[in-house]
């Protein structure tokens, strides 16, 4: 069957995928995330995949959550959230675990959950005019389901400060938290990360799986047990009312009432 949100090239050992909604920015839907994780797991189970690189298509890496998805969600139960909740936990999960070496080109904005795919892959490469956000408590919410691989990327201390003031930053400070590890300017964006794909088909294929392997096991944890109460807890505040109260003024394009008047 067609691929509907995506786009899949593949070549030379390199699987390239983009995220091909750019009419909305490459937001996430559940037709996305279905596609998404399906062809995931497709090309960790082909053996002449070596590399996976993952971009957007169009001027946004990924938006985070679709517009019409989130009216959907915001008018849904707390069981009905959950397991929307864990569907997406099982993308995030299923890229993290990838036993292929895998690349994020930012080619542009990554808000949301697009920043939980970035912080999923390997080696994260962005163009330098790439924009970042964890905006979810201007909404009421968290950023709960891409936590363990946000903060695993910048640490504690940082994720303590974007997580609560929702900024919006730089692909400069990106790299310097620890989300990225190389910023390109966009004529160059590509070589970059062709240089790092011929890094990795370098290397032995095995080693490759069982180092990444490895500095998995050094970070173990229950994950079922944590994408568990990650969802739960994206659930409760969605249908909580400030979640009710966030989502409705984001969806109606007005300040939520916990905002100082005349705040946007």
């Amino acid at each position: 069957m067609p691929l509907q949100t995506l786009t899949l090239e593949q070549h030379s050992g390199i699987a390239h995928l983009a995220l091909a909604r750019p009419e909305v920015h490459n937001a996430f839907d559940n037709v996305l995330i279905a596609e998404l994780t399906a062809t995931l797991e497709a090309i960790d189970g082909d053996p002449d995949t070596r590399v996976l690189v993952l971009t957007g298509a169009g001027a946004s890496f990924s938006a985070g959550a679709d517009l019409g998805w989130m009216r959907r969600m915001a008018q849904a139960g707390a069981e009905e959230n959950r397991d929307d909740a864990l569907r997406l936990a099982r993308l995030m999960r299923t890229l993290d675990g990838l036993s292929k070496p895998t690349i994020a080109r930012v080619n542009g904005a990554a808000f949301g959950g697009g920043v939980g795919l970035v912080a999923c892959c390997d080696i994260a490469i962005a163009t330098d005019t790439a924009t970042f956000a964890l905006s979810e408590v201007k909404l009421g919410l968290v950023p709960a389901v891409i936590s363990p691989y946000v903060i695993a990327a910048v640490g504690t201390r940082q994720a303590r400060r974007w997580f609560q003031s929702a900024e919006t930053f730089s692909a400069a400070e990106a790299q310097r938290i620890g989300l990225l590890h190389i910023v390109a300017p966009a004529d160059a964006l590509d070589a970059a990360v062709q240089r790092q794909c011929a890094l990795l088909l370098k290397a032995g294929p095995l080693a490759v799986a069982e180092a990444k392997a490895l500095v998995r096991r050094t970070q173990s944890a229950d994950a079922d047990a944590l994408d568990a109460k990650n969802a739960e807890l994206i659930a409760r505040l969605r249908v909580s009312p400030e979640g009710q109260e966030g989502l409705g003024a984001f969806l109606d394009k007005r300040p939520p009432a916990w905002a100082p008047r005349g705040d946007k």
